[in-house]
């Protein structure tokens, strides 16, 4: 049976966690890299991306967006009050968040308008061929994995590496400056919160995964969480590659409603 875990140092250092979560972090950090690093966003600081491109963007991630709530509430029909410490983590966690990623749906689809893809492309529209893998991933996790399994790799790996993309391009300013001033708060409320709020959001979620599993869980455990992880990275550059791929593109018409 693992050991127990209760954190004594402080939340967003590494060091606080068990050794096996730090050989976890570090395995995966460079598949991490290739996402937070990849061209796609590096173009869109830079305004350089063909609207075919935004569209692939706006419209490819909001399954993601919209079903993220949903994700959260599969891990959460997993808890069970006073069954563990890690169960009551998890489920104050998961409760106090949910609501909040369902806001968050609201800003995207404004960050989507501001962008030059109206709301009904994005919530209607056919998805850019290849772009369903990472939502797919993501539903199938938090349903049929373990409770631990679903947080890594959604709360903790997506959440954690929108983070480090929306700071990379929350900070650029020619892309804030590609928006019109009266409408530029608006449209980058999304980069804007991700940017902050999600800094300590997988820092949370590494906690109640290892409160989950304790200091000495069994090598298949980690291993399993290891490769949930490593996986949702993966599904993430997949998705970017495919973005910048303007011939999947498969809803017609952004370039026209870019330049209107």
């Amino acid at each position: 049976m693992s050991v127990r875990f209760e954190r004594s140092g402080p939340l967003t250092e590494l060091g606080s966690y068990p050794q096996w979560a730090q050989d976890m972090v570090g395995e995966c950090e460079d598949a991490k890299r290739e996402v937070v690093d990849h061209e796609l966003w590096t173009k869109m600081c830079e305004c350089a991306l063909l609207p075919e491109e935004t569209g692939n963007v706006m419209v490819g991630l909001w399954p993601l967006i919209e079903g993220f709530p949903g994700y959260m509430a599969r891990s959460l029909l997993k808890t069970r009050y006073g069954r563990s410490a890690g169960d009551d983590l998890a489920r104050r966690w998961l409760v106090r968040n949910i609501r909040v990623e369902q806001n968050h749906a609201e800003y995207w689809l404004s960050w989507a308008s501001g962008s030059g893809v109206p709301r009904e492309s994005v919530m209607e529209g056919p998805l850019p061929a290849g772009s369903q893998v990472l939502a797919d991933w993501c539903r199938d996790i938090c349903e049929r994995g373990t409770l631990a399994a679903g947080i890594a790799a959604t709360n903790y790996a997506v959440e954690g590496t929108t983070g480090g993309v929306a700071q990379r391009v929350y900070e650029s300013q020619t892309y804030a400056d590609s928006f019109p001033t009266a409408s530029r708060k608006a449209s980058l409320r999304w980069l804007q919160l991700h940017a902050a709020y999600d800094d300590m959001h997988p820092w949370e979620a590494l906690e109640i995964v290892c409160t989950l599993l304790g200091s000495t869980p069994a090598p298949v455990e980690v291993a399993h969480i290891t490769e949930c992880v490593r996986r949702t990275y993966v599904c993430m550059r997949l998705f970017c590659d495919r973005c910048l791929d303007a011939d999947r593109t498969m809803e017609p018409g952004y370039a026209a409603v870019a330049a209107a």
